[in-house]
């Protein structure tokens, strides 16, 4: 019995028929193509781009150095280093990511206690030589800086998640 329905399927092209009405239906849909970088699509306020610090409102670092980011990194891509202020907290004197080491799971900002590091939603960086992507306290801070209004809006959109 199978032998024939492969040779009706065989002698009347079936399977080229159900390729073209495939095809037939698809061109007559919307396109569904984006011109990027003129067009964007939405983004998630879970979308995972480039890290930043965030400061307090009183311009104090968030960064308490507990070094919890650090720890749970896979690929050890953020590197720390601690100091004691004079009032017996503390504070990081060095922080760097590695972009390049980076995958961008989002570990160093579930695992951050304060809110200090996180992930913005700019996608849009390129580095032409190695060092151009090996981000220091400095560069995250102004990130952090200069995307706060956003990041802000996406943890209070994520936070009845958390």
């Amino acid at each position: 019995m199978q032998a024939i329905k492969n040779f009706f399927k065989t002698f009347l092209l079936y399977e080229l028929v159900k390729g073209m009405a495939l095809t037939g239906r698809y061109f007559f849909a919307r396109k569904i193509t984006v011109q990027f970088p003129e067009e964007k699509t939405p983004q998630s306020f879970r979308f995972r781009g480039l890290h930043a610090q965030r400061r307090y409102a009183n311009g104090e670092e968030r960064c308490i150095g507990c070094k919890l980011c650090e720890a749970v990194c896979p690929a050890l891509a953020i590197k720390i280093e601690v100091a004691e202020r004079e009032d017996g907290t503390r504070r990081t004197t060095q922080y760097d990511i590695d972009l390049f080491k980076c995958i961008f799971c989002g570990f160093c900002e579930e695992s951050c206690p304060v809110d200090a590091i996180v992930e913005t939603r700019v996608l849009e960086y390129h580095g032409e030589k190695r060092g151009d992507l090996y981000y220091t306290k400095a560069m995250l801070l102004a990130n952090g800086d200069k995307h706060e209004e956003q990041i802000a809006k996406d943890r209070a959109a994520d936070a009845k998640y958390r």
